[in-house]
């Protein structure tokens, strides 16, 4: 990768670096939500970026970067998309662009709303944390045989609910639910056991026919790019509903995400090799060369009034199944995708307990409670705890950041 020097204000270690410019969809006060992408503190305002005749070259209408979310820009494919990045760096490096006399070009964040970068149609919630099953097999069902049959075999997956995805800084609501406590009658009530979980999410860039699988050899290219995203889960609810048919209410009343998509080009110097699968996947999910990627992830818990506390650290190039084993996997019976899906990897977790990604399994089902600054001790989230994610690939000036995720439990 070859050196990127900008003539662009970018803090020193910011996530939204040369290297990085991720998308996503802002407004300021008085105005309409509208395309922009990130570089340092700021925002490039797109709209005003193309008026300039810089992009004129991609025939993209003027219309397109109005829109509230970026499925057009999207559908535009790769080929397009890819491009106009790539002239936006060039752009933000050559000493006599004209974007670097215009002010009114870029947005402060801190003058931003940031709002869901795509229309979601349909989520999905894998489950592909060998760590993470592992563990919730030992306290759940057998410490001696954690994983049930099918695990190592296909990517578990479930479809999960799009209405309630929403964009980092949220508020959300303590779920109600039916809960079965020890040997007792259910009852109805508040969740006692809410829960973050640690995932990222790949957003689908490109349609496939209904009846047309796509092939693990050509599922990148239906991958846009990627976000953190905190499948908030309702454990004490979940536990009781889920057999037979799986997660319902348990999940279903919130999901945060993070607001700047980054893309695949942008993460492409960070593969790195998949752990090995034993058994051997059957061919339709057998893939060859890196198709993991380095992104350090990070929780961190701040009480109402209190300080903030880093509760985990983790790692994407942790996942046993890739996102193309995914994408194989969900259509290889001919289901049919849409630009914008978005494809959660299931809860990150490492081998280490600093590095597991839900409270579940950080205070080991509540035996084991995580201390607070201020004394309190937390086995599941309270009101008024806010969870933070944090994630980036690389470091220093050629960091690949995707900001943060936040979400204030009320």
């Amino acid at each position: 990768m070859h050196e990127l020097i900008s003539w662009a204000s970018i803090p020193e270690n910011s996530d939204f670096s040369i290297y990085n410019l991720p998308w996503g969809i802002f407004s300021t006060r008085g105005s309409e939500p509208r395309i922009g992408v990130a570089i340092g503190d700021h925002i490039l305002d797109m709209p005003i970026v193309a008026s300039t005749g810089i992009l004129d070259e991609f025939s993209i209408p003027d219309s397109i970067w109005m829109k509230p979310t970026l499925n057009d820009f999207i559908k535009l494919g790769k080929n397009v998309t890819s491009s106009v990045r790539t002239r936006l760096q060039q752009e933000l490096c050559a000493p006599e662009s004209s974007l670097r006399k215009m002010r009114e070009v870029f947005v402060n964040m801190e003058n931003a709303n940031m709002h869901l970068p795509v229309f979601v149609r349909d989520y999905t919630d894998f489950y592909s944390s060998i760590e993470h099953a592992t563990n919730v097999g030992k306290m759940f069902r057998d410490p001696e045989n954690a994983l049930l049959p099918n695990w190592k075999h296909l990517p578990v997956g479930y479809h999960g609910r799009a209405s309630s995805i929403v964009v980092s800084g949220t508020p959300v609501k303590r779920p109600n639910g039916q809960t079965k406590p020890g040997d007792g009658s259910p009852v109805y009530g508040p969740s006692k056991a809410l829960d973050f979980e640690l995932e990222m999410a790949f957003i689908v860039g490109q349609e496939n026919m209904l009846g047309d699988p796509i092939s693990i050899h050509h599922a990148e290219e239906y991958i846009f790019g990627m976000v953190l995203f905190n499948d908030w889960s309702a454990r004490d609810i979940q536990k009781w509903e889920y057999v037979p048919l799986g997660p319902f209410l348990g999940k279903s009343f919130a999901s945060s995400v993070s607001p700047w998509i980054v893309t695949m080009e942008a993460l492409e110097p960070y593969r790195v090799a998949s752990p090995v699968q034993d058994p051997k996947p059957l061919p339709y999910l057998k893939h060859s060369g890196f198709n993991n990627f380095d992104i350090y992830l990070e929780v961190s818990i701040t009480p109402a009034g209190g300080d903030e506390k880093r509760v985990t650290r983790s790692n994407f190039k942790y996942m046993y199944w890739s996102m193309v084993q995914q994408l194989a996997h969900h259509t290889v019976n001919g289901c049919n995708v849409s630009i914008g899906d978005m494809m959660a990897s299931g809860t990150i977790s490492g081998s280490e307990p600093d590095s597991y990604g839900s409270m579940l399994e950080l205070s080991w089902g509540g035996k084991k409670p995580i201390t607070m600054p201020d004394g309190s001790q937390r086995s599941f989230l309270l009101n008024g705890d806010t969870v933070t994610m944090r994630g980036y690939a690389g470091r220093e000036n050629r960091k690949v950041g995707f900001g943060t995720v936040t979400g204030q439990i009320i």
